[in-house]
């Protein structure tokens, strides 16, 4: 790769005006054949749109695209394919019922005449699946294979059609670390065959791990071109957000005080009737930041789902400052001042075609001074919404706006935003900080600690190993459905807890701690 090579595809000061509002301003961006270019920018900043734009999904309101030198009209998503142009989104376009070969050429069939020629498409795929070393199993149906693998299946569709620029739109949001070292080999075995890459994302270390260039975007501008390995992490941060971000959260050491959440032998089943959490036991008490490590898919989800009401348990007791809340319903359990930013936003944090601020108030809209009687008190609900997206910087053109039209990051913001304001006193935050920028994750997780100092309580679930030893100050590691571990954060490092969620016993690593002390 060489920077004087003619770009294969060029944006040259593209604009996109939604309204008086300025989602795009005069940005320019460069992608060379070969190259990972990655488009790092706060939630809200117009990545989105602007690859939007390029995939053929928005029209520019002002600016002109190249390829390979040529002026180019991308009018619609079937022109970018057409011209090369693949996009795989954040939230996969895939149908559950349908097998991974079916998903694969869908919209892009082989026939025989007027059959479905479903034998040489199925060849096809393989084919192609063995020539970027991506592999999958044509013949089983999407429900039932994992994330990264459904993943897989969205890559394969864009080359399948042909696509010779590929865009990720934080491609990595729903990978476990596992998955997403998969496919940081996959990203640059594709630029090795020759594939131009385009990469979204807000986790500066992978930026790091597989782009040669990034291009920075704040509020609709361009900011900066750099090349990643000549610039480190704060410096690209810094250009983000325009300020200086501390990647370490400060925070005084915790005063526990009494139990507010007691977990007793809890046994909860997934759909299949498998034991998932496994006769689960610990506390959390108040003025304390309780976090839960594990590989995804080891129970804690299940686990969070039972607490708050949203999955049935097996078996067991739940008690909320010792109460008992095990079957109660999710209303119920949050008038007792419970929070929950929920690890699925769409499912169960958004009424997506609802207004913004309408998702403000779901958990109070029935309380003064929302509603009185069976009326709604629109002007309460509106005056209420623009506090809390200026107070937590939700980017939106207007909080009438419906939640399916933020970017993920600015839905995250929302759900936090309306569960903090609800004042809790127990707040459980699954994945709080998935698809934030590195601003919004500082910001998020000086609320969380600022909740315990209140003397609240919180349960943090996060994949991010780096996020639970930062915020928590005690730490529960689960491996199927069983705790293997309980420990200070303050005396437990990322390998001990990376070993631990592979299933490694919390005597064995304390054995290994003891050999390093007298090997060192």
């Amino acid at each position: 790769m060489t920077v004087n090579q003619v770009p294969v595809i060029e944006m040259r000061n593209i604009s996109k005006q939604f309204g008086t509002f300025f989602a795009n301003k005069n940005i320019n961006l460069q992608l060379l054949k070969g190259e990972i270019h990655a488009l790092l920018g706060e939630n809200g900043a117009g990545k989105s749109t602007l690859m939007n734009i390029l995939s053929g999904l928005y029209q520019p309101t002002a600016g002109d695209i190249y390829m390979n030198g040529e002026k180019v009209e991308i009018s619609s998503p079937t022109k970018a394919t057409a011209l090369g142009i693949g996009m795989v989104h954040q939230h996969f376009m895939l149908i559950d019922d349908f097998t991974v070969a079916e998903n694969i050429m869908l919209g892009n069939e082989m026939t025989n005449g007027l059959l479905l020629n479903r034998s040489g498409a199925r060849e096809s795929i393989l084919k192609v699946s063995k020539q970027y070393g991506l592999d999958i199993d044509p013949d089983a149906k999407v429900r039932d294979i994992t994330v990264g693998m459904q993943q897989r299946v969205e890559i394969l569709k864009t080359l399948y059609r042909g696509a010779d620029i590929l865009i990720f739109d934080e491609p990595t949001a729903v990978l476990t670390p596992q998955e997403i070292q998969e496919f940081i080999v996959t990203l640059k075995h594709l630029a090795s065959e020759g594939k131009s890459i385009i990469i979204i994302t807000h986790k500066l270390d992978e930026i790091r791990a597989v782009a040669d260039r990034c291009t920075v975007i704040r509020r609709g501008e361009s900011i900066d071109t750099v090349v990643v390995a000549g610039t480190s992490s704060s410096e690209l941060a810094d250009m983000m957000v325009g300020r200086s971000v501390n990647f370490k959260t400060d925070k005084s050491p915790a005063q526990p005080t009494d139990v507010a959440l007691e977990v007793t032998d809890l046994i909860v089943e997934d759909e299949r009737g498998v034991e998932v959490v496994k006769q689960l036991s610990f506390q959390v008490r108040h003025g304390e930041i309780l976090g839960i490590a594990g590989i995804d898919g080891n129970g804690q989800s299940e686990l969070i789902l039972a607490i708050t009401g949203l999955a049935k348990a097996k078996s067991g007791s739940v008690k909320l400052n010792g109460e008992e809340i095990l079957g109660l319903t999710p209303r119920e359990i949050n008038e007792k001042f419970v929070g929950h930013i929920p690890e699925d936003r769409h499912k169960y944090g958004l009424v997506l075609d609802m207004k913004l601020e309408d998702n403000m108030v779901l958990k109070e809209y029935y309380r003064e001074p929302y509603s009185k009687g069976l009326f709604l008190n629109f002007n309460a609900i509106g005056t209420h919404a623009k506090t809390l997206i200026e107070r937590y910087d939700v980017r939106t053109t207007s909080e009438k706006s419906p939640a399916s039209a933020l970017s993920g990051g600015n839905q995250q913001k929302a759900i936090i935003a309306r569960e903090l304001s609800l004042n809790p006193d127990f707040l459980i935050a699954a994945n709080p900080t998935r698809g934030l920028d590195v601003g919004a994750i500082e910001y998020i997780h000086k609320a969380l600690i600022a909740e315990r100092d209140k003397n609240k309580s919180v349960l943090l679930m996060s994949f991010e190993l780096e996020e639970i030893l930062n915020v928590s100050d005690r730490i529960i590691v689960m491996y199927d459905g069983k705790i293997m571990a309980d420990v200070l954060a303050s005396e437990t490092n990322e390998q001990e807890i990376g070993l631990m969620m592979a299933g490694t016993s919390y005597e064995e690593v304390l054995r290994q701690r003891q050999e390093r002390g007298v090997n060192s």
